[in-house]
């Protein structure tokens, strides 16, 4: 169950050609829930404490401390609090025609209009500083522009992180994947889940492959990669990360986690 906080009014920290980078802080407790939205800015969802679950156009993706999730202009998002966080929500104005950040000429040149799309982001120390010192704007007009035009410099070198879950549209499998991001380690198979909704193996499992182009075990190994990553990030131990996943063991965990990723936990999880 989530505690529905309603979406910011259109007007509520718009960003503009004079102040293009507005930055909100929220302290927002577990289980809350952020009303599906859109607006005509883009906007980075960045949570300096806690865990934040973002959906934005057909993925989600979960986010702790370490990463930013970038939403164009017009994207319609959900935020969800899966741990008390600090919720920090930069909103950028976009000149007519830029697909990346707005003081950056649209991003770098070789991007190949990635940020045309939701993406995850590394959060450098020097971008989370940043953000923190424009949370209360300076009252010197000047500091608060160089600060705005160094957050967009940061954000257009920030590395891209290749996390994100993949949403249907066909609303059975929606709702099956849905509990499955709630609660992955529910159900260890594909029968477990579909008895779950009422439906047969054989029929989600076509959903799967006509919906996201994938096979269950793929996307729910994607879903654990994710929520492996939240709880390292909380400093967790590899065993007991493994073990609220499911798995008999660590080694049985990091064996996953080597054939999904190419390099063992320790490697992955080390920037979390």
């Amino acid at each position: 169950m989530h505690d529905h906080v309603p979406a910011p009014g259109p007007a509520d920290f718009a960003p503009t050609a004079a102040h293009p980078l507005r930055v909100r802080a929220r302290r927002m407790t577990a289980a809350s829930r952020i009303a599906p939205h859109r607006h005509a800015w883009a906007q980075v969802a960045w949570s300096a404490t806690g865990v934040l679950r973002v959906s934005a156009g057909s993925h989600t993706y979960i986010v702790p401390p370490s990463r930013a999730v970038w939403i164009p202009s017009g994207v319609e998002h959900v935020v969800t609090v899966v741990e008390d966080a600090e919720l920090r929500t930069l909103y950028l104005w976009q000149a007519a025609g830029a697909c990346g950040p707005a003081g950056l000429g649209g991003g770098r040149a070789d991007d190949g209009g990635g940020w045309r799309q939701s993406r995850v982001l590394e959060v450098s120390p020097l971008l989370r500083e940043l953000v923190e010192q424009l949370v209360q704007p300076p009252a010197d007009a000047a500091r608060e522009a160089c600060l705005a035009a160094l957050v967009q410099d940061e954000l257009a070198r920030a590395r891209p992180v290749p996390l994100g879950v993949g949403l249907p549209a066909d609303k059975r499998l929606r709702v099956l994947c849905e509990a499955v991001l709630d609660d992955p380690a529910r159900h260890a198979t594909l029968a477990g889940w579909a008895a779950e909704c009422g439906a047969s193996v054989r029929t989600i499992a076509r959903l799967f492959r006509q919906e996201l182009g994938t096979t269950f075990a793929e996307w729910r190994q994607q879903v654990l990669l994710a929520k492996a990553l939240s709880m390292a990030a909380r400093r967790r131990p590899m065993a007991h990360i493994a073990a609220e996943l499911g798995y008999a063991s660590a080694s049985a965990f990091s064996a996953m986690v080597r054939r999904s990723v190419g390099v063992p936990p320790s490697r992955f999880f080390a920037s979390a």
